[in-house]
């Protein structure tokens, strides 16, 4: 009869004792509440509360991987793009994650969201594909200092696709050919103004001894005749046809200069055809 009587008092005793037995894994920490009032942060492990007075809020102190969703935006070249990109953060306080702001995750997500829209539609769109690892930097920066005061650690930020639309693409592989065609140019003339700096530099050292100029004569001559052809023109030095046409310009300086000082200069010996038949 006892038993009977006590038996819903020692039910509503183990119903309290067991509520207030809390435990926490390794990667969870307990925000405690005592009448509405924070009271300590407890975990992991076995945790102890006093029912309908204490209330506690587990914070999983992880890393979380949160997506971003697509993002539309126009960079500063006025191109209309879509990127979405990945954000891991971890909790390194359970009470301000808890207390400062309502729901960090979705905080944290909205908060991202606008960041990216922000920090990229200040840079064109070659930014946006080349620099990847500044903007990454640049946006980590600013959302960790925002959820500082949150209690959240941003630890990196991953922009992963930037879509463009089809015509901006074929444009922007007309931009890329074109821009391989000017490199290939300037190097060709770059390797042409060498090759001709290297040419007159050998002239130079060559033209400095005249037997340079021979022992490059006679390697020519065994180029050709190592090569199978019917025609082999010979190449003559100027070294040795100057003096060749020296001497024969010698005699017609030598006609030109008789005649010359046959001719009558004087004025009054001028004589013409009239006179010389009277």
């Amino acid at each position: 009869m006892n038993l009977v009587m006590y038996f819903p008092i020692l039910v509503i005793i183990a119903l309290f004792f067991f509520s207030a037995i809390k435990i926490l894994r390794e990667y969870e920490r307990g925000v405690v509440f005592q009448l509405g009032r924070f009271w300590k942060v407890k975990g992991p492990g076995l945790i102890l509360l006093i029912p309908v007075v204490q209330q506690m809020v587990r914070v999983d102190m992880r890393t979380i991987v949160m997506d971003v969703p697509s993002q539309d935006l126009i960079t500063r070249d006025n191109v209309s793009v879509q990127v979405n990109a990945v954000v891991y953060f971890r909790v390194v306080d359970a009470e301000k994650a808890i207390i400062a702001v309502e729901h960090f995750y979705e905080a944290t997500s909205q908060l991202a969201q606008t960041t990216l829209r922000s920090v990229l539609g200040q840079h064109e769109l070659d930014q946006l594909l080349a620099e990847r690892d500044k903007l990454n930097n640049d946006i980590r920066s600013i959302l960790d200092n925002q959820t500082d005061a949150w209690g959240i650690k941003v630890a990196n930020v991953e922009i992963k696709h930037v879509d463009i639309n089809e015509t901006m693409v074929r444009a922007i592989a007309r931009q890329a050919e074109a821009e391989r065609v000017r490199r290939a140019k300037i190097i060709h003339a770059e390797g042409e103004q060498q090759a001709a700096e290297k040419l007159v530099e050998a002239a130079r050292i060559m033209g400095a001894d005249p037997r340079a100029i021979q022992l490059r004569y006679l390697q020519t001559l065994t180029e050709i005749a190592g090569d199978r052809t019917s025609t082999i023109v010979f190449p003559l030095p100027m070294d040795l046809v100057e003096p060749m046409l020296a001497r024969l310009k010698e005699p017609a300086v030598a006609t030109r200069d008789a005649q010359a000082a046959r001719a009558p200069t004087g004025p009054g010996t001028i004589t013409h055809a009239g006179d010389a038949d009277a």
